[in-house]
């Protein structure tokens, strides 16, 4: 469950930000996979594996499984815990609801949420006009699309109303708590995330020998591969672009291949598919690539947005609602518009395939957003901007 939506690189790098400061860590990972409960102790911080419940047969009903499998974490917790002074839990995912309400009557503390993702909103593509129309609507839902927004956006909601503190990760996901979940602003703040510098500074053309990458201007997109990710608008966009320019398209990250192979048809030869690749691999692609392809029609503060600035790479965005607010357009990125209309979402792909042509055939141009962008993330998600913000929001729920 980690690894969905950053969560898994959220916790790594906050551990990393929280690492010897006065602020006493333990990282508890909940069905954990492990056999039994286990304490480990990782570079200072210490993880307190909670392996997944023993159900028993007769216990049917999901919601009492939580309730008791919750109830029990909290009784471990209790015998864990030796410092009950100042107490926060800080927790990353919006089905914690039964958890946050055990901790909160069995201890003195503040519970925290961070809000990495929305399923309400995601499982529309990021249509805000008809997440708005299904949620204010007081009739009954007419169709499954409909009932499962309302399912997910109740339990959001439940869990935002039980935190005493929420982190958003961008300014338009606090105004959307906001205006559709009736968080009041004094109750939420907005902490961008923010990474370790790791760029990787091997020369391009040594990369591209190690990798077998032909000598040709390289485009790269990173990320899960599902519509939400724009893949398919992106290769169609290549497709154009390769009757004009000689060039290539590496995909690296897993999901649902034979859905977007289908979308090569007739170019297969100039794309590479990766999979799912380790970290010292992808940052040696982000180090090769010429530009960077990031055509979501939904985020927040994306973790492969920020490797790409990182290590400098020219970016093509879309205007996706938190993305959009990572960078600067024509400054530190080129941005294609997300088009909503009532019932989906779109980008252009003539549109994306102009900027990517016009990148690809202006060296210098590339040059000015990849030192704009490395810029950019120097300044707002490097580790200290991240370190600082989260020590000034800790100190900030006891004082």
């Amino acid at each position: 469950m980690g690894a969905e939506y950053g969560i898994g690189t959220y916790i790594r790098e906050l551990t990393v930000a929280l690492r010897n400061s006065p602020i006493n860590v333990c990282v508890v990972k909940l069905v954990s996979g492990k056999p039994q409960i286990q304490i480990e102790e990782i570079d200072n911080i210490r993880y307190l594996f909670i392996p997944r419940p023993v159900i028993e047969q007769r216990i049917i009903d999901s919601k009492k499984r939580d309730e008791l499998y919750t109830r029990n974490v909290t009784y471990l917790l209790q015998l864990y815990i030796e410092d009950k002074n100042n107490l926060v839990f800080h927790l990353n995912y919006m089905e914690h609801k039964a958890l946050a309400d055990a901790l909160k009557k069995t201890f003195d503390c503040k519970i925290v949420s961070v809000v990495h993702y929305l399923m309400s909103l995601m499982s529309l593509s990021g249509n805000i006009r008809k997440f708005g129309r299904i949620i204010m609507q007081n009739d009954e839902p007419t169709d499954n699309e409909e009932l499962l927004v309302k399912k997910f956006f109740q339990k959001e909601k439940e869990m935002l109303h039980a935190a005493d503190k929420i982190i958003s990760l961008s300014h338009h996901t606090f105004n959307l708590l906001h205006q559709y979940f009736q968080i009041e602003k004094e109750k939420m703040v907005v902490i961008n995330n923010g990474l370790t510098d790791t760029q990787v500074t091997m020369d391009k053309q040594m990369l591209r020998q190690k990798y077998d990458i032909p000598d040709i201007p390289v485009l790269l997109f990173v990320g899960r591969l599902d519509n939400g990710k724009g893949l398919a608008y992106a290769i169609k966009a290549f497709k154009k672009v390769l009757n004009t320019k000689d060039c290539h398209f590496i995909i690296a990250g897993s999901g649902t291949f034979d859905l977007f192979m289908k979308e090569c048809e007739g170019i297969r030869m100039h794309v590479t598919w990766t999979g799912m690749i380790d970290r010292d691999e992808l940052y040696d692609l982000y180090s090769l690539a010429d530009i960077g392809i990031m055509p979501s029609l939904s985020e927040q503060c994306n973790y492969v947005a920020i490797e790409m600035m990182m290590h400098g790479l020219p970016m093509i965005t879309s205007t996706a609602p938190g993305l959009a607010e990572m960078t600067e357009e024509g400054i530190s990125s080129l941005q294609a518009p997300v088009i909503e209309h009532s019932e989906r979402v779109e980008i252009d792909t003539n549109i994306l395939a102009e900027k990517m042509l016009y990148l690809l055939q202006n060296p210098d141009e590339r040059k000015r957003l990849g030192t704009n962008a490395r810029k950019r993330y120097e300044e707002a998600y490097s580790m200290e901007v991240f370190r600082k913000n989260m020590l000034d929001f800790y100190r900030s729920l006891y004082a």
